[in-house]
């Protein structure tokens, strides 16, 4: 009777812990935003009444973001940082600070503040409804150009019929995710990333909450070029899709079948037409160069397969961290902890 009273207030104590909510953004060279996205998450999660810590993970900025993030950790305990021996990119430094965060759960957003603060309650009663994940639907998109708005509306169009898995439109990294999802994350561990497809791949209860993307609060934009934004793509198609591959095959065939046909028609006129030349030398150029080109496609399509293939079977470590605040036993990253630590931090 004892024990079942005692396991009973065991409960109660239990169920009364407030849950803690991790706020994680990757930092490049965003010296000018970071005190205003601290200043912003700190008004909305304290007048929530949210326990919170705010984990920004600098990704080898050349700027003076390292400091900013040391200063606004000396202010306050709950700002916590990651600094990267070099650059690694933006979903390896949304990766980190997922390895990182303790939350029960965690808001994934970029530190430019594109992505309001203001969006987080909803987020979290929605999470608090019974969803693990809570991605945002952007109804509208400010201060980005044409080519941008366009190209993206194209590409997540064009991955969402390609791919064998639900990539919701018109979403972008800044998502709610559940402890279990967290977790599930921290298990895949490729190092060509695509978060906006690995987070729909593990599953569970999602929704979407829409919101008015702002303009970027201050600095430059750096996701603009097409440098950047190809291999992001090529990442995102490779990762959860074949269809290039089955692309190549199908052209394959249908070259095949011009090429049958065409030498029906060759017989035929041989046979039954005029004995005159049927091919000039600039058509019989253009077609071995067309050929050459398919060729070279198909050639081009598998190294991309097999480069990535190349990339995880080397093991390297998926980051380097040559600093931390507020993390004491911040490993090297992953599969590289020093002597003494595990290589993820306990939650």
């Amino acid at each position: 009777m004892w024990a079942c009273w005692l396991g009973w207030k065991f409960r109660g104590f239990v169920d009364k812990r407030k849950d803690l909510i991790s706020i994680v953004a990757p930092v490049y060279n965003e010296e000018v935003v970071l005190d205003a996205l601290y200043a912003r998450v700190r008004a909305v999660l304290d007048d929530a009444g949210e326990d919170w810590e705010l984990i920004l993970v600098n990704d080898g900025s050349r700027d003076g973001s390292a400091d900013v993030i040391a200063r606004l950790h000396e202010s306050d305990a709950r700002v916590k940082g990651i600094s990267f021996s070099r650059n690694f990119g933006f979903q390896i430094a949304a990766t980190a600070g997922l390895d990182y965060a303790r939350g029960d759960a965690v808001i994934l957003t970029d530190a430019d503040l594109q992505d309001p603060p203001e969006v987080y309650p909803a987020m979290l009663e929605q999470w608090r409804a019974g969803y693990d994940v809570v991605y945002g639907v952007r109804a509208s998109r400010q201060g980005e150009t044409w080519f941008k708005l366009t190209t993206a509306k194209i590409f997540y169009r064009l991955i969402h019929r390609i791919t064998s898995i639900n990539i919701p439109l018109d979403t972008g990294d800044f998502r709610l995710m559940d402890r279990r999802v967290i977790n599930s994350l921290r298990g895949m561990n490729e190092r060509n990333r695509f978060l906006r497809g690995m987070v729909p791949w593990v599953g569970f209860r999602q929704i979407g909450v829409e919101y008015n993307r702002d303009a970027r609060y201050a600095g430059e934009a750096k996701f603009t070029s097409v440098k950047k934004m190809l291999p992001f793509a090529l990442d995102a198609i490779t990762s959860f899709s074949y269809f290039p591959l089955q692309l190549a095959t199908i052209l394959g065939f249908i070259i095949a079948a011009i090429s049958v046909l065409g030498i029906i028609v060759v017989v035929a006129i041989r046979l039954f037409g005029p004995h005159e030349p049927l091919l000039g030398q600039a058509t019989t150029l253009v077609i071995v160069l067309f050929l050459g080109s398919v060729q070279l496609i198909s050639l081009g399509i598998i190294g991309e397969y097999l480069g990535r293939i190349y990339d995880e079977v080397k093991g390297r470590p998926l980051y380097l961290i040559q600093q931390s605040w507020g993390l004491e036993n911040a490993p090297l990253g992953r599969f590289a902890p020093p002597m003494g630590t595990s290589s993820a931090p306990e939650n």
